[in-house]
């Protein structure tokens, strides 16, 4: 049945009010026929209101004319709207946005009716700040706010205005409080009082400041004195999806307007860490809201009969998103937006649901939605219950699943049921609402301690604590919830017979962490409601000194041990993940930086951002959220390129400033570049390593004002990844390995550093010089000079060298190494002991500096282990000792790897203990005897 006279009949049939207009006038069918089958947009909403739009160019205005015009325009959206939904021809979006916006459009309209008579009789309200009218500002808030509006919908508004002061341009004036509290009330009339024509929407102000006992209008100084002083936690909820609808985002006063209500509301809304107090701060108002829906619908027999507030229903999918977008709305700005099925499509892109869990949310949403709309068009009216006479439910299911789909009608409760009792779970689940899978945070005996057989030392600390002022200080609540995680933690550790051996040191490390994070409710919220988190914590501090030293300096790393999939992201798809991570920053650093203001806030987002992604790459590391664990390499390349990140957004964000102090144009692209050495340069980077970093730029030689221009910007580079703020430091910085050392200029022009690494005779580069350089790549900058530091390496290495001289240097050179890191102890130093890593990157860098000249293919900035197979496959080494030394050195930074992450200051093993390292240090010996034709220690000699 597609015919129009089949879908007019569909429509009358699942609808008594489009019935009943449609017989009162017949001449909207014709308008209908053709209108019916186009998409309702922005320009069919301004179609429908143009009699009022006309209306406001007319000297003599027809309030009642212009109010009948509006009402009427709102029953043929009502028809248009749901012509095409009950005949399957618009989705949820379009219904939701149509709504919405001709919500806007009427709300413009009247207030543009109304200001023309309030003008004519009082002036105009003039702003001192802006020296421009005042308009009045008319926050849409809930579904209106959320562009998802439904069928029925009140509109959520609060009105306010910018400051105080008497109206300006008539005989008669106002205060601008009179004068918006009259065009507010004259407003609320406009869109719901009721004539022969119906109404155009019901409003509802109960969410202004002081609800219906407040003013209907108030300054913005006084939003933000409620905010501060009586703002309460369901008003942070209610307040995400506000949004300006008026003046409109075409008026010349919506961008100020905009962003002075924003600077008000983001603080309120939103806090500058993760937010997990906001779980039980919604399950607590969720609580409310189902009793009063049970005692509305007691006679429905059950919940599940009110689709929105009932069990499963529109409420709690809305509640589920924004728990999340509280939680993580003020370190990410993404999840500031409104929609709620945006908000669901972001969790699942982030990984913090899983793919699964959002498409069965996202489906039941459109599928309430769009029961929602068939229930309320049926008469017009506000409501959500399941009608309980069977002829009607039979008539809803019909309506839902459309006129030729009657076996499907059987289904609808069956379908119905299935949404509902998923949401349910999700919803649970997310909230962790059975009671026996959150912590118990009843007050503990006085008498229980950790049992001291296992816990030696965390007893005492046990004890040390409980008498503790710290402890006493504490709010009851954070006290009982710190109690209780110590006799949770001891209980799995004591449960675990696979922990038993570290459980002392474990909970030892834990209570570290808590005393860091005892005053922080939020973090401690983490831990006492998800036992997943508690879990992988204790396997993380158990796994490792070094990370669990990092989760106690960052505790909002807790949010990542959720099990969030992040991890597996970060594994299988890294291109992806650090094009994610890098859009992500940017998004957070616009945000800060948009008044020109924001670089102690800019600086902080960058060494959150590296804490976070540090730890990601370190959970995957030890396993913890994954399948498998990282290998050394991989780990090496991930904080490799979070490095080479960190200093291109580093340099972008500082190179403005530089510019205009320079009176450089804004757009200009720095002639500049980050050469990166040593660890990051051969991609081997570890957690806590320093950066090597020599910075290039191309100008004329006697622009004497280049270097001037970027030594600073070197230098503000320098402070913003060296500088200690609230949130900790980045990096240590090394530029030594610049021309001339220490005693050279910071930064280097590109032509002079040619002729530094090319000199000859007296002045000749040392070799250790260009053995650096085998390990240097453009890191950072403008590509044009990376390419040129490219083709400059390039040459240096290719040059034919005299191999005998080249030889007795770098030997010469490893002795000196050896001599600085002495090792007194009868342990293998795993990295500077000979046959250990410092004789492979040796060995490596004599292969690239003797035989680049015939063989370019060693050029290639690839890491040892390549290089090896790569000397092996030309014969300049056997093959079998290139695969035991690149196995050697896969093995022996495996291990230092481990004892870094477990703490140790010097990586040293029995080598009696650890039969692999024996060979793999013969097999390093070998190979650098063959070489070198000597021993790298001369006391070995």
């Amino acid at each position: 049945m597609t015919d129009f006279a089949g879908q007019i009949e569909f429509l009358q049939q699942h609808s008594s009010y489009a019935q009943r207009w449609l017989n009162s006038r017949p001449e909207w069918l014709d308008w209908l026929s053709l209108q019916g089958t186009q998409k309702v947009d922005v320009d069919g909403i301004r179609g429908l209101l143009s009699p009022c739009r006309q209306a406001l160019t007319f000297s003599e205005q027809d309030e009642a004319q212009f109010m009948a015009d509006l009402r009427l325009a709102r029953q043929r959206l009502m028809l248009w709207i749901a012509f095409r939904d009950l005949n399957g021809m618009a989705d949820l979006k379009e219904v939701t946005y149509a709504l919405s916006h001709f919500a806007e459009e009427a709300v413009a309209l009247s207030i543009a009716y109304i200001r023309e008579d309030l003008q004519r009789r009082f002036g105009l309200p003039w702003s001192t700040v802006t020296d421009s009218e005042m308009p009045l500002m008319v926050v849409g808030m809930g579904k209106l706010g959320g562009l998802e509006l439904n069928l029925s919908s009140d509109i959520d508004l609060i009105f306010l205005y910018e400051h105080e002061g008497e109206t300006q341009g008539a005989p008669k004036s106002l205060s601008h409080h009179e004068w918006f509290t009259r065009m507010g009330k004259r407003l609320i009339k406009f869109m719901a009082e009721h004539d022969a024509n119906g109404f155009v929407f019901r409003v509802d102000m109960r969410l202004r400041p002081n609800g219906d006992s407040g003013p209907l209008v108030c300054s913005l100084d006084m939003l933000e004195e409620y905010l501060l002083v009586q703002g309460r936690e369901w008003e942070r909820y209610a307040w995400i999806k506000g949004r300006l609808i008026s003046p409109l985002p075409s008026s010349p006063a919506f961008t100020y307007c905009e962003r002075e209500l924003d600077q008000l509301i983001r603080p309120f809304v939103y806090r500058r860490h993760l937010d997990y107090g906001v779980i039980a701060s919604i399950r607590d108002l969720h609580a409310q809201i189902q009793h009063e829906a049970d005692k509305r619908s007691s006679h429905h027999q059950g919940r599940s009969r009110d689709i929105k507030l009932g069990r499963g229903g529109i409420r709690e999918i809305e509640f589920l998103a924004q728990m999340f977008q509280l939680m993580r709305g003020g370190t990410d700005p993404r999840f500031r937006i409104r929609p709620t099925l945006e908000v669901l499509e972001l969790l699942k892109q982030q990984g913090i649901l899983p793919a699964q869990e959002v498409d069965a949310l996202k489906g039941a949403y459109i599928f309430l939605r769009r029961l929602e709309h068939r229930i309320q068009v049926w008469e017009d009216q506000q409501t959500h219950y399941l009608p309980e006479d069977e002829l009607a439910r039979a008539r809803l299911a019909s309506s839902m699943v459309g006129p030729d789909e009657l076996e499907g009608q059987k289904d609808f409760l069956s379908k119905l049921d299935q949404h509902q009792t998923a949401v349910a779970q999700y919803f649970e689940k997310a909230f962790v609402l059975d009671d026996g899978a959150r912590l118990d945070n009843t007050s503990l005996p006085a008498e229980w301690k950790p049992d001291d057989t296992i816990f030696t030392e965390s007893s005492a600390r046990w004890l040390t604590w409980a008498d503790s002022p710290k402890q006493k200080q504490l709010p009851e609540k954070s006290r009982c919830i710190f109690n209780n995680l110590i006799r949770k933690a001891a209980d799995s550790l004591q449960a675990d017979q696979s922990m038993i051996a570290g459980a002392d040191i474990t909970l030892l490390r834990f209570f570290d962490l808590l005393e860091a994070i005892a005053r922080r409710s939020a973090y401690l919220s983490i831990l006492s409601e998800y036992p997943q988190a508690l879990s992988n914590v204790l396997a993380l501090l158990r796994t490792s000194q070094w990370g669990a030293e990092y989760l106690t300096r960052h505790p909002h790393l807790l949010d990542y041990l959720l099990n969030s999939g992040t991890e597996r992201a970060l594994i299988e798809h890294p291109k992806e993940y650090w094009m994610e991570v890098k859009n992500t920053l940017n998004m957070r650093l616009d945000d800060v930086m948009a008044d020109g203001d924001g670089t102690e806030q800019a600086m902080d987002i960058l060494r959150i951002t590296h804490h976070t992604e540090t730890f990601i790459t370190l959970l995957a590391d030890l396993g913890i959220g994954v399948d498998h664990e990282l290998s050394v390499e991989k780990v090496s390349d991930h904080l490799s390129a979070l490095a080479d990140l960190i200093l291109q957004t580093t340099l972008e964000r500082v190179w403005p400033s530089v510019a205009q102090k320079f009176d450089l144009p804004s757009d200009m692209t720095a002639p500049f570049a980050v050469i990166s050495y040593g660890k990051l340069g051969g991609k081997e980077l570890g957690y806590a390593s320093d950066l090597d970093l020599v910075f290039l730029y191309q100008a004329q030689e006697a622009d004497f004002a280049a270097q001037e221009i970027y030594a600073l910007l070197a230098k503000r580079m320098i402070n913003w990844l060296t500088a200690y703020t609230s949130t900790g430091s980045l990096f240590e910085i090394d530029t030594r390995l610049r021309p001339n050392g220490s005693a050279g200029f910071l930064v280097t022009n590109a032509e002079a550093f040619k002729k530094y690494q090319l000199r000859e005779g007296d002045n000749a580069a040392w070799v250790w010089e260009h053995q650096a350089l085998t390990r240097a790549r453009f890191s950072a900058g403008c590509r044009v000079v990376g390419t040129f530091f490219d083709d400059v390496r390039f040459e240096v290495l290719s040059q034919k060298r005299d191999i005998d001289q080249l030889r007795l240097e770098i030997l010469e050179m490893r002795r000196k190494v050896h001599a600085g890191h002495p090792n007194p102890s009868p342990d293998f130093d795993l990295k500077h002991d000979a046959g250990g890593m410092v004789d492979i990157e040796f060995i490596v860098q004599f292969l690239v500096l003797a035989f680049s000249s015939t063989h370019p293919q060693l050029i290639g900035n690839l890491g040892n282990i390549a290089l090896l197979r790569i000397a092996g496959d030309l014969g300049l080494i056997q093959m079998q000792m290139a695969q035991e030394v690149g196995d050697a050195y896969r093995l022996q930074r495996a291990r230092q790897h481990r004892l870094r992450l477990d703490g140790a200051e010097k990586t040293r093993v029995d080598l009696e203990l650890e039969p692999p390292l024996v060979h793999s240090r013969a097999a390093v010996l070998d190979l650098w005897q063959e070489i070198f034709r000597a021993p790298s220690d001369i006391r070995e000699a």
